[in-house]
Protein backbone atom coordinates (compact mmCIF):
# COMPACT_ATOMS: atom_id res chain seq x y z
CA UNK A 1 0.00 0.00 0.00
CA UNK A 2 1.29 3.43 -0.87
CA UNK A 3 0.76 5.75 2.10
CA UNK A 4 1.08 8.83 -0.12
CA UNK A 5 -2.46 8.11 -1.37
CA UNK A 6 -3.91 8.67 2.09
CA UNK A 7 -3.23 11.30 4.69
CA UNK A 8 -1.94 10.34 8.11
CA UNK A 9 -5.23 11.54 9.60
CA UNK A 10 -7.05 8.71 7.78
CA UNK A 11 -5.01 6.10 9.64
CA UNK A 12 -5.24 7.94 12.96
CA UNK A 13 -9.05 7.92 12.66
CA UNK A 14 -9.25 4.13 12.32
CA UNK A 15 -10.58 2.17 15.29
CA UNK A 16 -9.00 -0.98 16.65
CA UNK A 17 -10.26 -3.38 19.30
CA UNK A 18 -8.35 -3.16 22.58
CA UNK A 19 -7.73 -6.27 24.67
CA UNK A 20 -7.73 -5.53 28.40
CA UNK A 21 -6.14 -7.77 31.04
CA UNK A 22 -6.22 -6.99 34.74
CA UNK A 23 -3.09 -8.31 36.39
CA UNK A 24 -3.28 -10.02 39.82
CA UNK A 25 -1.53 -7.07 41.50
CA UNK A 26 -4.20 -4.73 40.10
CA UNK A 27 -2.51 -3.04 37.13
CA UNK A 28 -4.34 -3.05 33.81
CA UNK A 29 -2.67 -4.01 30.52
CA UNK A 30 -4.13 -2.79 27.22
CA UNK A 31 -3.10 -4.25 23.85
CA UNK A 32 -4.06 -3.67 20.23
CA UNK A 33 -3.33 -7.06 18.69
CA UNK A 34 -3.71 -5.77 15.10
CA UNK A 35 -0.74 -3.44 15.71
CA UNK A 36 2.12 -5.76 16.71
CA UNK A 37 3.84 -4.60 19.87
CA UNK A 38 1.28 -1.88 20.59
CA UNK A 39 0.54 -2.24 24.28
CA UNK A 40 0.50 -0.21 27.41
CA UNK A 41 -0.58 -0.39 31.01
CA UNK A 42 -1.93 1.69 33.82
CA UNK A 43 -2.95 1.56 37.44
CA UNK A 44 -6.62 1.71 36.39
CA UNK A 45 -8.76 0.95 33.34
CA UNK A 46 -9.01 4.66 32.50
CA UNK A 47 -5.26 5.17 32.74
CA UNK A 48 -4.58 2.09 30.61
CA UNK A 49 -7.01 3.34 27.96
CA UNK A 50 -5.39 6.80 27.89
CA UNK A 51 -1.97 5.18 27.59
CA UNK A 52 -2.99 2.76 24.82
CA UNK A 53 -4.47 5.66 22.84
CA UNK A 54 -1.12 7.43 22.98
CA UNK A 55 0.69 4.20 22.07
CA UNK A 56 -1.71 3.64 19.13
CA UNK A 57 -1.12 7.14 17.81
CA UNK A 58 2.66 6.80 18.08
CA UNK A 59 2.61 3.32 16.51
CA UNK A 60 0.60 4.56 13.52
CA UNK A 61 2.70 7.72 13.08
CA UNK A 62 5.90 5.68 13.13
CA UNK A 63 4.60 3.09 10.67
CA UNK A 64 3.29 5.83 8.37
CA UNK A 65 6.56 7.76 8.43
CA UNK A 66 8.49 4.57 7.62
CA UNK A 67 6.10 3.81 4.74
CA UNK A 68 4.87 0.57 6.28
CA UNK A 69 1.48 -0.96 5.50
Amino acid sequence: MNNSKRELSYFLDLSYPVRIVTEPEGSVVAEIEELPGCLSQGESYDEAMRNIEEARRLWIETAYNKGLD
